[in-house]
């Protein structure tokens, strides 16, 4: 492959090193699988696995009111959010459609201004920073890249936790699902957040070039598994979380995306695309993401279609792979409103033939309860 046709992370060297196949994303040139996808997958369910996430956007926000501007640009209520939480949401335009998903992280007063953290994806990053900054022109606030040439770096799976702390000395037992700390060790300043695209425990890091390059190498020495963006759909699509540009666009609103939950019209705030989203709640969606499953062993890719029982089309697969976790074949796709409720029967074209699938509930695999203590 032609590397020089994207950009590399800082660890593309030991990403290369450790064995990595590598592909191009999102302008980026990022390691697409070490092990292989399945060893890769199971790591992380069972034990714990690490990504190297460097390709996604970091913004800081700072201002009196940032958190005012950011209001008025996504549906859900930032007051439930104080310092050391976040919220996860979506970046909406006038009609309502989705133009990223996004983790807000309130870090309070830094240097006396209100500080908000904004991880976006490396796609949409661009586009992004120049949204944020057009409508938050009038709200006082400051944008500026908050990773620079530094490392963004996933521990996840059920070991995750308990390895940073014994590594680093960490207590992070206390730090909530969503929570998020700045923290230091040897090598630098680290940005920690319980956070994660897995559907594990675990959490996301922001560190220094250095500091991330040495934290890789600690976790490889310690048996940690490295891990690629394969396994990062697979175990994704298991929890039923959305990839942007593929499962919700500019086409999607939030509600059409199942994604309901993020919208909080019960609050007073204004924001963009609210009265698209009023009028879809009166009148109901067309259609709506589902998660759907498929007997066989045939899988369902982006872009096949859906059908209904007498073979009409009615719909699209938006994400689909073999589940290593459940041993059949899972996806997401719109179907009508009418038709998506769990336990409903439909096909899927899958090179040329017809395969019968359903429409379930979401997420296909939930990680265990964590054993209570005694």
């Amino acid at each position: 492959m032609d590397h020089s046709t994207g950009r590399t992370t800082p660890l593309y060297g030991a990403a290369q090193a450790a064995g990595a196949r590598f592909s191009p994303f999102a302008g980026w040139i990022m390691p697409l699988q070490f092990s292989g996808v399945v060893a890769e997958h199971r790591a992380v369910r069972s034990r714990v696995g690490m990504f190297d996430i460097s390709h996604m956007g970091v913004l800081i926000l700072r201002g009196p009111a940032v958190k005012d501007g950011l209001q008025s640009l996504v549906p859900s209520d930032l007051g439930r959010i104080g310092p050391g939480e976040a919220q996860y949401t979506v970046l909406l335009n006038g009609q309502g459609g989705i133009l990223d998903d996004l983790i807000i992280y309130d870090c309070g007063l830094v240097e006396g201004q209100h500080q908000v953290v904004v991880v976006v994806n490396a796609a949409c990053c661009a586009a992004d920073t120049i949204w944020l900054e057009h409508h938050l022109l009038t709200h006082n606030c400051t944008i500026s890249d908050g990773k620079g040439d530094g490392v963004l770096l996933a521990l996840q799976g059920p070991q995750a936790v308990s390895l940073l702390e014994h590594l680093l000395g960490w207590d992070l037992q206390a730090l909530p699902r969503f929570g998020h700390r700045q923290l230091r060790w040897s090598h630098g300043p680290v940005f920690v957040a319980r956070t994660g695209y897995t559907g594990e425990d675990g959490v996301e890091m922001l560190l220094t070039r250095q500091g991330g390059q040495q934290l890789w190498q600690e976790l490889l020495e310690h048996g940690v598994q490295p891990c690629g963006l394969a396994a990062r759909d697979t175990l994704r699509l298991e929890a039923a979380l959305h990839l942007y540009g593929q499962d919700m666009d500019t086409s999607h609103t939030p509600l059409e995306a199942s994604l309901g939950w993020l919208v909080h019209l019960e609050m007073p705030h204004a924001f963009m695309g609210r009265a698209a989203l009023e009028a879809q709640t009166k009148t109901g969606v067309s259609r709506r993401l589902v998660g759907i499953t498929l007997e066989g062993r045939a899988i369902a890719r982006k872009g096949h279609p859906i059908l209904n029982s007498t073979g009409a089309i009615i719909g699209v697969i938006t994400s689909g792979s073999w589940s290593p976790s459940l041993g059949y074949a899972i996806a997401l796709g719109y179907v009508p409103a009418a038709m998506a409720k769990p336990g409903t029967e439909l096909l899927v074209q899958v090179r040329g033939q017809q395969v019968a699938a359903q429409v379930v509930r979401r997420p296909f695999y939930r990680r265990p309860a964590a054993p209570e203590e005694t």
